[in-house]
């Protein structure tokens, strides 16, 4: 008899556990939509955090990651989901890494992210990525052929978002290419190859007449081409 009524306790007491675990499920999911409807992401990421510690799932991780990442919380967003690169990760939580790793000055190890995004998709996006990161890294060989590849696969409406100046601005991601390819053309041999890495910027302002970055870097080089030419005046 105390064995049977121990059982029914035991029972008892797992059906209760059950039903409340479902109805802070519940809770938090309505809390979590209505968050989102209130466009409150402090909340949404509380919600996610309770609903993934009620029922842990791979796609509720990368959410919760994602809002984190967008955030600017760069270390949040890798402790949620970790910073190793998994074959088994979805493509958002490779992305969440590359970005994330990237932001938080960590070239290689972003590297490694984003060839496993361009191996999975062959992005022209995903290889600007990779083009700056080597250029970054002094890997002149891999950016100029990820450099040449965004050439031949960009599309017209494809743009990319530079923040160098006090105002955010927009400018056609072909453009982008051509600037880096200026720099890359730059670096290869910055005595012999300058007229040719001035030519790319220039390319690059044609098409996007705005891009600070170009325009700089071309007033630079333009700078640098002259000094010789003045101290043989002196």
């Amino acid at each position: 008899m105390k064995k049977f009524l121990l059982l029914a306790c035991i029972t008892l007491s797992f059906s209760l556990h059950a039903q409340n675990n479902q109805e802070l499920l519940k809770h938090y999911e309505a809390y979590y939509n209505q968050m989102k409807v209130q466009g409150d992401v402090q909340g949404m990421i509380n919600g996610l955090t309770h609903l993934n510690v009620l029922a842990p799932e791979a796609a509720k991780q990368d959410t919760l990651a994602f809002l984190y990442m967008n955030e600017g919380k760069f270390m949040q967003a890798l402790n949620t989901i970790g910073a190793d690169l998994y074959a088994t990760d979805s493509n958002l939580a490779v992305e969440i890494k590359a970005v994330s790793l990237k932001s938080l000055k960590q070239p290689k190890l972003a590297a490694k992210q984003f060839e496993e995004l361009f191996k999975r998709t062959q992005n022209a996006r995903f290889a600007y990525e990779l083009a700056e990161i080597y250029l970054q890294t002094q890997n002149l060989e891999d950016a100029a052929k990820h450099v040449s590849f965004g050439l031949l696969h960009v599309r017209e409406d494809m743009k990319r978002v530079y923040y160098e100046t006090q105002q955010p601005y927009q400018v056609p991601l072909k453009a982008g290419f051509l600037y880096l390819k200026g720099l890359i053309t730059f670096n290869e041999n910055k005595e012999e190859n300058i007229d040719r890495a001035i030519s790319y910027l220039e390319q690059a302002l044609t098409v996007a007449p705005n891009f600070n970055l170009a325009y700089v870097s071309r007033t630079a080089l333009l700078s640098q081409k002259e000094q010789p030419e003045e101290e043989t005046k002196d």
